[in-house]
C-alpha cells in the first residue's frame, strides 16, 4: 500500500505538470489569434479554440509516448531514481526490461506502465538514461553522477566515545536499511578502517559515535552498491564507492574522579600511556592553579586540590599538549547541626553538614581511603579528637581524654606546590568552626541501696554521666589499619568506655542517662573468678565507681594513646549472699523441682 501511494503521488505530479504546460500554451495561442483577427472575430476564435485544443492535446499525447522524465536528475551511487511521464509498457522480465545509466545496467525496483524506480549503479557515469522494454527503448533524459565529498570534521581531535560530525556533500538521503539481512548494502563511515556507529545521516551532514577501538587516521564515507546480476536480477555482491578522506586525531580517554570537593581533596586521573615518571613540563591545573602531584604512573595520576584552587577547568598538561578534561567544582564545607554540645570525655559528637570530603585522603595511592589523614582533624578547645567516621555529610568524633571546653574546629589540610609541581611551597589548614563544646566531669551525688543481693538493681544519681556508649570496639582504633596491612595484632581487655564497676567488676547497665544510672548486681563476685595473677574467691565488698574512658592523638598525628579513664567514686558497696540457688540446685537439675 505504501508503494502504491508513492507511485500515485509521483504520477499526479507528472500529470499536473503536463497540464499546466498545456494551459499556458493554449492561453498564448488565444492571445495571438486575438491580436491577428481583432475584436470582431471573437466568436470565430471561441469556435476555433476547441479545434486547437483537440489538435494540441493529440500532439502532447503522442509526445508523451516517446518522452519520459526522471527525478532526481543528480545524485551519488545508490540513489533511488523515479522515471515517469511516459508509456513504458508492461514488465516482462529482468532480461527484457532494462534501465541503463550511460550503458551501465541499474537494478530495477519497480516497473509500472507509467512509472519506473531504479537504483543508480556503482559504476554509473554521468550521461543518458535509457529505458528498454519489449516495444523498444525510450530516453529518460540525462543523469549527473555525484561523488561523496568530505569537507570538515567537527572536532578534528576527539576521544573514543565522542560524537563526530562530518560535513560535506552528496552523502545520499540515508545510510540505508539497518537490517543486516537486507539484500542491499548499508552506507558506512570508516575511521582508520574501523566502522563507526551512525547516529544521523543527511545529504550534507553525518553524525557518528567514535568506536572505542578506533585509532587516529582517515575518516571516509563509503556508499554501498545496489547493482543487479548479469541477467538483471537482484543482487550483485555489495561493493563501495569511497569518498575522499580527512584526518582525525584520536587521543586516549582520561577520566578523573571526583569532579567536586573541598581543598585537599584527592583527585585520581585514570587513562593510558602516561609513562612512568613525570617530566618537568607535565602538570595538572585547577582553573590555572598548579596542583601538587602525589603520584604519576603509567595509568594513574594522583593530585590534591591546592589551597588556592577555585572552580573552573581541570587541565592536564602532558607531552607538550594541554587537555581540558572537564570542570572541577571547589566547594566549601558547611555545618548544619552539632550534637551534643556538652558531655564528658569519650562522648560521641555528631557534626552534620555538607562538603566535608574524605578523612584519609592525604596519601599518594589511587584509593579513596589510604589511612593517611594528612592535616585533616577535628579539635575540641585546641585538642584533636579521635575520628570515628568521616563522611562528606557527617563527621562522628570522640571527645579526647585531654579535651578542653571551647570551639569545635574542623580542619582540612591543603598545600601550594613548588613551580615544578612537587610539595610544597606552602602548607596550611582551612578551618571551619562548627560550634562549641563544654567538657563536664561525671559526679555522683547519691546511690542506693548500699548493699544488695544478686541480680538486684542499684540506682546511682548525679550529673555529667553523658550517654551510654553502645558501640563495642577494640581498645586500639588502629587495629583495622594493621589488619589491612596483614600485620599481627592483639585485642585489649578494656573494650568499654562507659561502665560502672561494682567491687572491681563491670556490672550490667540497665539504664543510663546524664543524671541517673541503673545497674544490676553481678553474680561473679560471690563465686569468685580467676585471673592471670591467681584466683579471687571473694569480692563481695568494695566500692561503686562510674568510669568514662577515651584516648588522645599521638604527637605524630596518629591514633592513639592507651585508653585513659575519668573515675567518679560513689562509695562503698556490699554484695549480699541473697538470691543464691539452694544446694539441691546442683544435685537435682530438674526445672520443675521448685
Amino acid at each position: 500500500m505504501v508503494f502504491r501511494s508513492y507511485r500515485s503521488v509521483i504520477f499526479i505530479i507528472f500529470y499536473i505538470h503536463s497540464h499546466l504546460i498545456r494551459a499556458l500554451i493554449i492561453q498564448n495561442i488565444y492571445k495571438l489569434l486575438d491580436y491577428i483577427f481583432g475584436k470582431g472575430a471573437l466568436c470565430l476564435m471561441w469556435s476555433a479554440r476547441w479545434i486547437v485544443l483537440g489538435v494540441f492535446a493529440c500532439c502532447l499525447f503522442q509526445a508523451s509516448l516517446a518522452h519520459a522524465e526522471l527525478f532526481p536528475d543528480a545524485g551519488p551511487p545508490g540513489t533511488t531514481v523515479t522515471i515517469g511521464g511516459g508509456q513504458f509498457g508492461d514488465f516482462v522480465s529482468t532480461e527484457v526490461n532494462r534501465v541503463l545509466f550511460s550503458g551501465t545496467p541499474a537494478l530495477i525496483q519497480s516497473w509500472e506502465s507509467d512509472l519506473v524506480m531504479v537504483k543508480v549503479p556503482l559504476r554509473a557515469k554521468s550521461g543518458l538514461v535509457t529505458l528498454i522494454g519489449q516495444d523498444g527503448s525510450i530516453s529518460a533524459g540525462t543523469f549527473s553522477v555525484q561523488t561523496a565529498k568530505l569537507t570538515t570534521l567537527i572536532p578534528a581531535e576527539a576521544e573514543p566515545g565522542d560524537m563526530l560530525v562530518i560535513e560535506g556533500a552528496h552523502f545520499g538521503n540515508s545510510a540505508g536499511s539497518r537490517d543486516p539481512n537486507t539484500m542491499f548494502g548499508v552506507n558506512q563511515v570508516m575511521i582508520n578502517g574501523v566502522r563507526a556507529q551512525v547516529q544521523k545521516w543527511r545529504p550534507n551532514k553525518i553524525e557518528v559515535r567514535i568506536p572505542a577501538n578506533a585509532t587516529s587516521g582517515e575518516v571516509t564515507v563509503r556508499l554501498a552498491s545496489s547493482d543487479p546480476l548479469p541477467d538483471g536480477s537482484c543482487c550483485a555482491p555489495v561493493k563501495y564507492a569511497t569518498s575522499n578522506g580527512l584526518h582525525l586525531n584520536l587521543i586516549p580517554h582520561v577520566e578523573f574522579q571526583p569532579t567536586e570537593g573541598p581543598v585537599g581533596t584527592k583527585v585520581v586521573l585514570s587513562g593510558q600511556d602516561f609513562l612512568v615518571g613525570k617530566s618537568p613540563t607535565d602538570a595538572v591545573y585547577f582553573n590555572d592553579q598548579l596542583a601538587t602531584v602525589a603520584e604519576w604512573g603509567a595509568r594513574t595520576i594522583v593530585v590534591h586540590v591546592p589551597l588556592n584552587a577555585t572552580s573552573g577547568p581541570f587541565v592536564l598538561n602532558y607531552g607538550g599538549r594541554k587537555r581540558t578534561l572537564g570542570q572541577f567544582h571547589v566547594v566549601e564545607s558547611h555545618v548544619d547541626k552539632v550534637s551534643p554540645t556538652h558531655g564528658p570525655i569519650g562522648t560521641l559528637v555528631r557534626i552534620q553538614g555538607e562538603h566535608f570530603g574524605v578523612f584519609s585522603e592525604g596519601g599518594s595511592t589511587a584509593y579513596a581511603f589510604d589511612f593517611d589523614p594528612g592535616r585533616n582533624a577535628v579539635e575540641f578547645g585546641g585538642v584533636p579528637g579521635i575520628i570515628h567516621r568521616w563522611q562528606d555529610t557527617e563527621i562522628n568524633v570522640w571527645v579526647p581524654f585531654s579535651a578542653k571546653s571551647g570551639p569545635i574546629v574542623i580542619k582540612r589540610g591543603a598545600n601550594i606546590p613548588h613551580a615544578d609541581g612537587t610539595c610544597c611551597a606552602k602548607q596550611a589548614d582551612v578551618q571551619l568552626t562548627a560550634g562549641s563544646f563544654t567538657v563536664v566531669t561525671p559526679r555522683v551525688s547519691s546511690y542506693s541501696p548500699k548493699s544488695a543481693g544478686l541480680d538486684e538493681l542499684v540506682t546511682i544519681q548525679g550529673s555529667g554521666f553523658g550517654s551510654f556508649i553502645k558501640i563495642s570496639e577494640s581498645t586500639r582504633l588502629e587495629l583495622h589499619h594493621e589488619a589491612h596491612e596483614w600485620q599481627t595484632y592483639e585485642l585489649g581487655s578494656d573494650v568499654s568506655r562507659s561502665e560502672v564497676l561494682l567491687n572491681g567488676t563491670a556490672a550490667q547497665v540497665m539504664a543510663w542517662t546524664d543524671s541517673e544510672i541503673q545497674v544490676r548486681v553481678p553474680r561473679r563476685q560471690v563465686f569468685g573468678f580467676g585471673t592471670p595473677r591467681g584466683f579471687v574467691t571473694d569480692l563481695t565488698e568494695g566500692e561503686i565507681v562510674v568510669r568514662r574512658g577515651s584516648w588522645d592523638i599521638l604527637e605524630n598525628g596518629k591514633c592513639c594513646t592507651p585508653k585513659k579513664w575519668v573515675n567518679a567514686v560513689a562509695g562503698d558497696f556490699t554484695i549480699l549472699k541473697r538470691g543464691l540457688p539452694d544446694p539441691d540446685y546442683f544435685n537435682i537439675p530438674n526445672p520443675r523441682r521448685d
